[in-house]
């Protein structure tokens, strides 16, 4: 089963992706993830990544995909896997279906004032990675890791001019690959909204995936 997790920045995929990702046991590939593995090792493609994330750009198709093969070809893989945060235009989908059959599409849906203020407001630890929120999941002590001690940080891409120019280019870039998809006749729309109704949210999710 391979299955796409598509909406702007800041709809709540990750969330989703995890939950999915224990309850059919096989992996949830977020491209963002890759990305962010690059630049922490300082990897050639990572360095040339993080000049596009940190402007609030896309990073180019040829580096996109070229990470992302190689992902895939990993043994967890083999029965299958969740894609978080990929095709984001056209030219990606295309190339993603020259290789693999895509079985759904979940379109992950909010408004962007909320999209903002979840960003926005996102903090993230820089010794083990954990995500907090200022307003949703603050840290027991203001700046301050709960699970390991570490300093927590805004990342260049959550500031609100970033975030703005991001979902400017999802409208522009990625819906146009929604309809393509739409097409296809694969898309299930999910409304991620409001943030504390996981379980209602996951019940739709899973309702999408058995028409599978």
């Amino acid at each position: 089963m391979i299955v796409l997790l598509m909406g702007p920045q800041g709809v709540g995929k990750g969330t989703y992706a995890k939950k999915l990702e224990e309850k059919y046991n096989i992996p949830t590939i977020s491209t963002g993830d890759i990305f962010r593995e690059n630049i922490k090792n300082q990897t050639a493609t990572g360095k040339i990544a993080k000049s596009y994330i940190d402007n609030g750009n896309l990073v180019p198709d040829k580096i996109t995909i070229n990470m992302l093969k190689k992902r895939i070809e990993q043994e967890d893989c083999e029965n299958g896997f969740f894609l978080d945060g990929f095709p984001r235009t056209i030219a990606q989908a295309e190339a993603l279906d020259a290789d693999l059959t895509v079985d759904k599409v979940l379109f992950f849906t909010a408004n962007d004032k909320t999209i903002i203020e979840r960003l926005e407001g996102r903090r993230v630890c820089k010794k083990c990675g954990a995500n907090y929120h200022v307003k949703f999941i603050p840290p027991k002590k203001e700046g301050i890791c709960d699970a390991c001690g570490g300093e927590l940080y805004q990342r260049e891409d959550d500031h609100k001019e970033a975030i703005e120019k991001r979902l400017d280019l999802f409208k522009k870039q990625t819906l146009p690959v929604i309809d393509y998809y739409k097409n296809k006749k694969l898309v299930a729309i999910i409304d991620s909204l409001p943030i504390k109704r996981v379980a209602e949210v996951m019940n739709n999710v899973e309702k999408a995936l058995r028409t599978t």
